[in-house]
């Protein structure tokens, strides 16, 4: 595969900013519209050596890093699967390993994605100690019968347990996940699950729709969903919840109080590097020279992962339309959008890569145009927001 030409006059000036990501695949159970890299735990879960396999993982990485300049991790994101299902110590020993390894920006962001169910104050004050200073609680939904129907192992009591345990864990930086658009929802039922999601005061909230996707139960056997002009409708009505409680939208499904925007989502939809170690995780990284945007993708199944003298399963150099796609994919996402410089800086492309997409979207009122005479300010509109797919897929050759 032909590797990222760079055209004359559009070099990215530095290695974009890098961070990890650390893939953990078990759950409890698997939850009904799940379409992760999840596998419930059936025989126990072989912990040390997972941990071990993801330090080997992380050698491998680091020595391809060997050849380029030294950069220091500004995130640290451990997602899955259920992480929390890992234990304080074992947690422990990964960041070790990692600061061990890489370098770590003084301010490093370091999250840990938790179930409620499976978390009580001892857990959390290991996770801190051991480094985590971010936590992302997998709520979804704080009615009993939401989350009963949504296959959930939590309570609504427990989201409230895990709060109050994060904080008297000292860990204040805390992102909640829910979802809309659930079962036989209706407005009231979702404002009702947003204000007292709110009144937890986290600092952050994702917000949602469930969607159907494939290879997942619901997928299989629908669950009745409000159609689109009502689920439209609870978007409409969150968003503004959320924006009247002080939280800024700047990302589709993101919402923040000042200050604690999520720094490694950020750095995916700014299409910066990253590091992925685990069972089916995906990395991206730019090669020293600048001339190349490569792409790995671990062994996707547990027992494959472990079992595997080298975990990488594949690698991709990205084309120059692929790089045009996966920006856009990314940075349309951001609801204050980017720059034609951005666009350029990250993929050391001309922006005339990006006019056939771009002029597809103004067509349609899907983005908005700023031109300040050095670059264009890119922003997708309303319904640029709405329209996601209708917009990224503009991009596509």
């Amino acid at each position: 595969m032909p590797l990222v030409r760079q055209e004359r006059g559009h070099p990215p000036a530095t290695l974009p900013p890098l961070a990890l990501y650390v893939h953990m695949p078990w759950c409890l159970r698997k939850c009904p519209y799940c379409d992760f890299n999840s596998h419930a735990v059936r025989d126990g879960m072989p912990e040390a050596a997972y941990i071990d396999a993801l330090l080997s993982d992380l050698d491998a990485e680091c020595q391809r890093l060997a050849a380029g300049p030294t950069r220091a991790l500004i995130s640290i994101f451990i997602g899955g699967g259920t992480p929390s299902l890992f234990s304080g110590p074992a947690i422990r020993r990964l960041l070790a390993g990692v600061r061990a390894r890489c370098a770590l920006a003084p301010e490093i962001e370091i999250t840990l994605e938790a179930n409620p169910g499976t978390v009580d104050e001892a857990h959390f004050a290991d996770y801190a100690e051991a480094g985590v200073n971010r936590l992302s609680l997998g709520v979804q939904s704080l009615s009993a019968r939401a989350l009963e129907r949504l296959g959930r192992i939590h309570t609504p009591e427990d989201v409230s347990r895990a709060v109050a345990a994060a904080h008297a864990a000292g860990i204040g930086n805390l992102n909640l996940d829910l979802m809309f658009g659930l079962p036989g929802q209706d407005l009231a039922g979702a404002r009702e699950d947003l204000e007292r999601s709110i009144a937890l005061a986290p600092t952050h909230i994702s917000y949602y729709e469930l969607t159907l996707e494939p290879n997942t139960a619901f997928y299989r056997q629908p669950p009745p969903l409000p159609d689109p002009d009502r689920a439209d409708a609870i978007q409409q009505q969150g968003l503004e919840l959320l924006a009247a409680a002080g939280f800024e939208r700047y990302e589709i499904s993101a919402c923040a109080r000042p200050g604690y925007r999520c720094r490694h989502n950020l750095n995916y939809w700014q299409f910066g590097d990253y590091l992925g170690i685990g069972a089916g995780a995906h990395g991206k990284l730019t090669a020293p020279s600048l001339r190349a945007v490569e792409r790995r993708t671990k062994q996707r199944h547990p027992a494959a992962y472990l079992a595997a003298s080298e975990p990488t399963h594949s690698v991709q150099t990205l084309s120059e339309q692929d790089l045009v796609e996966e920006f856009a994919l990314n940075a349309c996402r951001l609801v204050d959008g980017f720059t034609t410089a951005d666009f350029e800086r990250s993929t050391g492309l001309g922006a005339n890569r990006l006019e056939p997409g771009l002029r597809a979207a103004a067509e349609r009122a899907l983005v908005s145009r700023v031109d300040s005479g050095r670059q264009v300010a890119i922003r997708p509109t309303a319904l640029g927001l709405a329209f996601l797919n209708d917009l990224i897929g503009g991009f596509s050759a």
